[in-house]
């Protein structure tokens, strides 16, 4: 299999690096728009190489994202519409209905599929299955350092509490969790999101609270900062490699 990658940032990195390992992949294609950011990281691996998005579309197999939003809206569509799949990491750009659907209406009529991460959350296994009876409420409780949310704090403060829309509205680089979370369950005006600021942790948290015909779910991660990048938890660049190496595995675990 061929792999492109659009971001060459902590995540991007971290999956270049592993995905170099598989001996499922062939090639790989790196593209940042720093553009000797993804030069110097194809150095250092063996089967990467450093080429423009258009141009390496039409050799691979599946595309995975993780550089931001506008690059989301920038490719996402040139990706499905030559039938390539597409991994987003940054889903928060997915909470605009009508920019989602349109994605998802171009990927089913050119045969591609678009895959979420679940990124640096626990749970969403349980919240996909139990959405199958019906969910009647669900949670996202994010605890984070200040300076990992932009902020100089010196005690524990709440930021935000509403619906993971305005969430990923106001936090669009801190709260992707919440987007998968929602649509994976009830949907981003119903899933409530607490995001709070605590200068004494040293660990990212996402609690999941949910309750309805299935029973009620928690589930909580207490993550490490990403070395390269602390608004980003380790976990989520795991989470992308994870969902790579089902790709290519004959055997899939969870739903």
């Amino acid at each position: 299999m061929k792999l492109g990658i659009i971001g060459c940032g902590a995540i991007g990195t971290d999956v270049a690096m592993a995905t170099d390992e598989m001996e499922e992949i062939d090639e790989i294609y790196l593209y940042d728009v720093v553009e000797e950011k993804a030069m110097e990281l194809a150095s250092k691996l063996k089967k990467a190489k450093f080429m423009h998005v258009e141009e390496f579309i039409p050799k691979v197999d599946i595309v995975f994202e993780a550089a931001s939003q506008k690059a989301v809206r920038e490719y996402a569509e040139k990706v499905l519409e030559q039938g390539k799949n597409l991994i987003i990491m940054t889903i928060g750009t997915l909470f605009d209905d009508e920019f989602r659907e349109h994605l998802i209406d171009v990927a089913k009529r050119h045969g591609a599929k678009i895959y979420l991460p679940s990124g640096a959350v626990a749970g969403i296994d349980g919240i996909k299955a139990a959405s199958m009876a019906g969910i009647d409420e669900v949670t996202l409780v994010t605890t984070k350092s200040p300076e990992s949310l932009g902020r100089h704090l010196s005690r524990r403060t709440i930021l935000f509490e509403g619906n993971a829309r305005e969430a990923v509205k106001q936090f669009p680089k801190n709260i992707n969790v919440a987007a998968c979370l929602s649509l994976a369950g009830i949907g981003f005006d119903r899933t409530k999101v607490k995001i709070v600021a605590d200068p004494v942790v040293k660990f990212n948290s996402h609690k999941v609270l949910a309750h309805g015909k299935f029973g009620r779910l928690r589930a909580e991660v207490e993550n490490l900062p990403n070395p390269n990048n602390p608004k980003s938890s380790y976990l989520a660049s795991l989470s992308a490699i994870a969902l790579i190496k089902k790709i290519v595995s004959p055997l899939q675990i969870g739903v």
